[in-house]
């Protein structure tokens, strides 16, 4: 991902800080008690300095132990409470930290899973579960911690120095000298280190996307034994990543160590001159302890900040991959007005004159000037040559995507006219490889209907002929299927997939060939249930087998994305070559 010019980096993180704050807001309460807290003991801290005036002036210069001791009590007693109010800052911060960062998360997520399909396209899902993982991880630790100390830190800073004028002008003034020599470093360097920031983050993203990727398809890269090469090119990223951090670290240390040997130059600076002072009689002892007190504050405060500055730094470049996301719009949205309900509308598909590109393949036609009924109540099967556009159409009547030109119709009504998500409660997809989940049988299953009991899970499972296999497994329908099901046989998943689709019951029904992996006698039953489904309701079947294709009332023929001839199977036999010669494929294929 190419980092944005200065500039504009600048003003992305003016947005980035209101975004931030916007997710603060709803805590303010708390963050008003922490920064009451930090102003509380901040008081306390440079209140030790009187404490050290009196311990040194009063307590050894007087050589009186009853002063000594009402100094040690003094600086034990505010000891006492700047520990109090410690652990209410650090708590109540911390606290808002860790919440805002979960809402972050949640935000970041809830409005992921509305994006269009094209946008994934484009990102991978890697450099996404990166951005929701990490990078709000790395902000709970900036907010809860890193911003806490870089607040106590400029408030200690700015009340030292305070003190320090209170004190004694002309050493302040020597103190002071040194702290835009201390500033030029931060800024110079800090801006390094952002831009290095945000590179760390996006090569730690395509680390964990090259590694998710590999595991994934880990049986694919043990069959072509191409461990050693996957290793390696895993090594190079890794390697890459591991480069850019140690420049960000570098840069980060050539900062920390420029501003420790700035800071206590100009202290030693300030103890010759005191020291002078107190020797030759113009201040006293104890203003000095004082004062070098003060200074040890303002010189800790800015290292402090220093050290903190790289941290925020690296929250800049994390919530700027974050608000990246946040900012995206889905293409696919529901019509500001006027939004029709397709309830009560006639179940009848219509494609006129659709014309579509993937976004990823802006050159090559998916679908070109089609036109096509799907009659309700009624089967079509799309039969055609891979990258035919079978797919592809019904990926553009749910919604995922919308056509360039023409429209698509349901019950007379263009699809646009409807909230994506009333349009595909009306439809059900079984695809050809069914998208299982981490969880058990019941939660599989419910993906159709989320407010399903129990009973009528399983009465959908045994319409699916599921259920035997179901209660086979270890645990019956409280089995966990593992990660996509990998538990589960390819015709095992299948079944699982039609049950959650009988489960919905719809008033359209999408099935990519949903039989493909079933033996014989299993498609045979499934078979019986599905056109027990299919009454009264309008199919669409992406068709490959002859036995599906001999049953449909109407069959479309497609190529490259153009609709070649349509009619049922004897009327194409006749007239239609490439449906001919599909045909003579599948009869082949099964005499052989």
């Amino acid at each position: 991902m190419q980092i944005p010019s200065q500039s504009k980096q600048q003003r992305r993180n003016l947005g980035i800080l209101v975004e931030l704050l916007a997710f603060i807001r709803p805590y303010r309460m708390k963050v008003f008690a922490a920064l009451l807290a930090l102003i509380v003991t901040a008081g306390l801290t440079l209140s030790v300095g009187h404490g050290v005036r009196i311990l040194i002036d009063q307590g050894f210069t007087q050589q009186s132990l009853a002063d000594l001791q009402s100094a040690i009590q003094f600086i034990l007693l505010i000891t006492l409470c700047i520990s109090i109010g410690t652990f209410f800052r650090f708590y109540l911060v911390s606290s808002v930290g860790e919440r805002v960062s979960a809402d972050i998360r949640q935000a970041v997520f809830d409005h992921v899973i509305t994006l269009h399909p094209s946008y994934f396209e484009t990102n991978g899902s890697g450099d996404i579960m990166s951005r929701i993982t990490t990078d709000t991880t790395l902000l709970q630790s900036i907010i809860g911690s890193s911003f806490s100390m870089a607040m106590r830190s400029a408030l200690m800073c700015v009340g030292a120095i305070i003190m320090l004028f209170a004190t004694n002008v002309k050493l302040t003034l020597i103190v002071l000298a040194s702290v835009p020599f201390i500033l030029v470093p931060i800024l110079f360097y800090g801006r390094r280190v952002r831009a290095l920031s945000r590179q760390s983050q996006d090569s730690m993203a395509d680390v964990g996307s090259y590694a998710g990727e590999a595991i994934e398809h880990i049986k694919t890269v043990q069959s072509y034994s191409f461990e050693a090469q996957e290793r390696a090119s895993f090594s190079s990223e890794v390697e890459r990543a591991y480069d850019i951090g140690r420049r960000r670290v570098k840069q980060r240390a050539i900062l920390i160590s420029g501003v420790i040997v700035i800071v206590f130059s100009a202290i030693a600076g300030m103890l010759w001159v005191g020291g002078s002072d107190v020797i030759n009689g113009v201040m006293s002892a104890g203003d000095l302890g004082a004062f070098v007190f003060y200074a040890i504050m303002v010189a800790s405060s800015l290292a402090t900040i220093s050290e903190v500055m790289g941290e925020l730094q690296r929250a800049a470049g994390a919530t700027e991959r974050l608000v990246e996301i946040l900012q995206v719009e889905s293409h696919i949205t529901a019509p500001a007005s006027d939004i029709l309900s397709p309830n009560k509308l006639k179940p009848e598909v219509v494609f006129h004159n659709v014309m579509f590109h993937y976004p990823s393949r802006p050159t090559l036609a998916a679908v070109e000037s089609l036109d096509l009924v799907a009659e309700e109540g009624k089967v079509l099967a799309l039969v055609g040559p891979s990258g035919a556009g079978k797919t592809t159409l019904f990926e553009l009547m749910q919604r995922f995507y919308d056509p360039e030109a023409g429209q698509i119709t349901l019950g007379g009504i263009d699809i646009r006219r409807f909230d994506p998500h009333e349009l595909r409660k009306q439809m059900a997809l079984v695809p050809q490889q069914p998208a299982l989940f981490s969880n058990d049988v019941f939660h599989n299953i419910r993906y159709g209907n989320p407010n399903a009991s129990d009973a009528e899970v399983i009465e959908a499972a045994k319409k699916a002929h599921a259920h035997d296999f179901i209660m086979n497994l270890p645990e019956g329908y409280q089995s966990f299927l593992g990660e996509r099901g990998v538990r589960l046989s390819g015709g095992q998943r299948q079944r699982i997939a039609i049950a959650r689709a009988i489960l919905k019951d719809p008033k359209i029904l999408l099935l990519d060939e949903a039989t493909s992996a079933l033996d014989s006698e299993s498609e045979h039953h499934v078979q019986q249930a599905l056109e027990e489904l299919m009454q009264g309701r309008t199919t669409i079947i992406i068709a490959h087998r002859l036995s599906t294709i001999q049953h449909a009332d109407q069959i479309a023929v497609l190529d490259h994305g153009r609709l070649v001839d349509k009619g049922n199977h004897h009327a194409l036999l006749q007239t239609c070559e490439l449906y001919r010669r599909l045909v003579d494929l599948q009869l082949k294929h099964l005499a052989s």
